[in-house]
């Protein structure tokens, strides 16, 4: 996304981008270890305090925004449930497992959003590419709307994006549930972050080498197409 200062668009910077990614694994990460070693607090109990950052983070944003974003509420939805879950059983495994849960419920929901023609990803991918540009903006509508000649392939490539994601969410979903109940809770703790870690990359990579980055070109070149057209517009006239 941009940030706004006065009437000036800056980009954003690193750790803008990068500060959901620190606060859903390193704040949940570290306050693990903080809890268990400095408070003395049980596995369970590290696991479950350690959790409550992300969920009460999910909540806020939708209370924030007042509006239903799908990706946002799976990931709330699966939070609150699986902590309650595993405050019953009490069973550290179990709380280990819940986060192969979120990977997969929302999988499971962003590859059900592309089948139903409605990628969700994309609002998420839209300010990446536009950068607060009007001229992208305007583009954007254009070709997701169907007005523009590009618009179909424009689509196809939303759906890829986000079809991309889901796999990616899916197979670190399962590579989480098989290394809760296989490997030590204690290394598990900071191997499942090493796991959403490297399934970002992965995603960042193969989708904008197959989506974004073709989708960016198509912007442009619709803008292109858009700025010919009015400039024989205004020779006409």
């Amino acid at each position: 996304m941009t940030k706004k200062t006065g009437t000036q668009a800056q980009n954003p910077s690193a750790l803008d981008n990068f500060k959901p990614l620190l606060i859903d694994v390193a704040v949940p990460l570290g306050s693990y270890y903080v809890f268990k070693d400095a408070f003395g607090m049980s596995t369970f109990a590290a696991l479950a305090w350690s959790s409550v950052v992300p969920a009460v983070r999910t909540g806020w944003s939708l209370a924030r925004d007042r509006k239903v974003n799908g990706l946002a509420g799976l990931i709330l939805v699966v939070n609150v449930v699986s902590l309650l879950l595993s405050f019953v059983s009490g069973d550290p495994r179990l709380m280990l497992a819940k986060d192969s849960g979120v990977s997969s419920t929302v999988a499971i929901g962003i590859l059900v959003s592309v089948v139903l023609g409605k990628p969700m990803i994309t609002a998420g991918m839209k300010p990446f590419l536009v950068k607060g540009d009007a001229a992208k903006e305007a583009a954007w509508e254009r070709l997701a709307s169907g007005a523009a000649a590009g618009s179909a392939a424009f689509r196809r490539k939303e759906n890829v994006f986000s079809g991309i994601w889901g796999v990616v969410l899916l197979a670190e979903c399962v590579a989480r549930f098989v290394g809760a109940y296989t490997i030590p809770v204690d290394t598990m703790v900071w191997l499942g972050g090493v796991f959403m870690i490297v399934a970002m990359v992965i995603g960042f990579l193969v989708s904008g080498g197959l989506a974004a980055e073709p989708m960016e070109r198509m912007l442009a070149a619709e803008v292109e197409a858009a700025r010919a057209e009015r400039a024989a517009m205004a020779v006409v006239a």
